[in-house]
């Protein structure tokens, strides 16, 4: 059986790995340093709102030796190269969409190691990833596991069924009833993925400093929107006095 990996699971974890880093420095004490997370309702558009955000903070944001990096699908890449694992080990790290009982077969089989391991080598990544600043992090509850550095900044995307499933036809050329399932499924898979392993719920509008509904808002607009107050966010805490926020 999985052992219950809620957030209170993690917070020894994100602690001593955000120490690990650079005993000397407080996570989100360097100047400028930022990192964006993208949580997404499927077909919200958030592959889209990331490229052109990624252009805009290469354009408005300080200037940094590395440069500004969208992770969603190449993230699986990055985790089994960080922790020397098999390529035949992706098809195990989707948000939860294969089956658990499936899962627990596997496992028993030997055919991949337990999922929980996966994810935490995930969250791993992650978290160094975000450590280092400019990169664009969408899903996988990169929210929650970022959730203790000040300079991590939090999106989620939203819109209505119908112009969402219009999306994801236009993007995968599926019919209208593919598109609609396809998307509910996703959802519920990425719902279960943070339930499951963070004992957190994705649409708690309390785990995010900004909520776009990408009916109303370009995708174009969304990622302007996003870096300004991201920008404006990191600028403010570092003007904050260095004994605390005033009361």
């Amino acid at each position: 059986m999985n052992p219950p990996l809620g957030l209170e699971k993690w917070l020894p974890f994100i602690s001593s790995q955000m120490r690990s880093a650079n005993p000397a420095v407080r996570p989100g004490e360097e100047t400028g340093l930022l990192t964006i997370t993208i949580s997404r309702q499927t077909g919200s558009g958030a592959h889209a709102v990331a490229e052109h955000l990624a252009d805009y903070l290469r354009a408005h944001s300080p200037q940094s030796s590395c440069p500004w990096t969208v992770f969603d699908r190449n993230l699986v890449e990055r985790v089994l190269d960080d922790h020397n694992l098999p390529r035949r080990l992706a098809r195990f790290m989707p948000e939860d969409r294969v089956p658990e009982f499936a899962d627990v077969l596997d496992e028993l089989l030997g055919a991949h190691p337990p999922s929980w391991t996966l994810v935490r080598q995930t969250a791993e990544t992650i978290l160094e990833l975000a450590k280092q600043g400019n990169v664009i992090l969408i899903g996988r509850g990169a929210n929650v596991i970022t959730s203790k550095l000040d300079h991590a900044f939090h999106v989620r995307l939203v819109g209505s069924l119908d112009r969402r499933v219009e999306h994801i036809q236009e993007l995968q050329g599926l019919g209208k009833r593919a598109a609609r399932e396809l998307i509910l499924r996703e959802d519920r898979g990425r719902k279960r993925y943070l339930k499951k392993h963070f004992d957190t719920d994705l649409e708690n509008p309390l785990l995010y400093h900004l909520v776009i509904n990408t009916d109303l808002v370009s995708y174009q607009k969304a990622a302007i929107l996003i870096g300004t107050a991201a920008i404006n966010h990191v600028h403010s805490r570092e003007s904050e006095p260095t004994n605390g926020r005033a009361e």
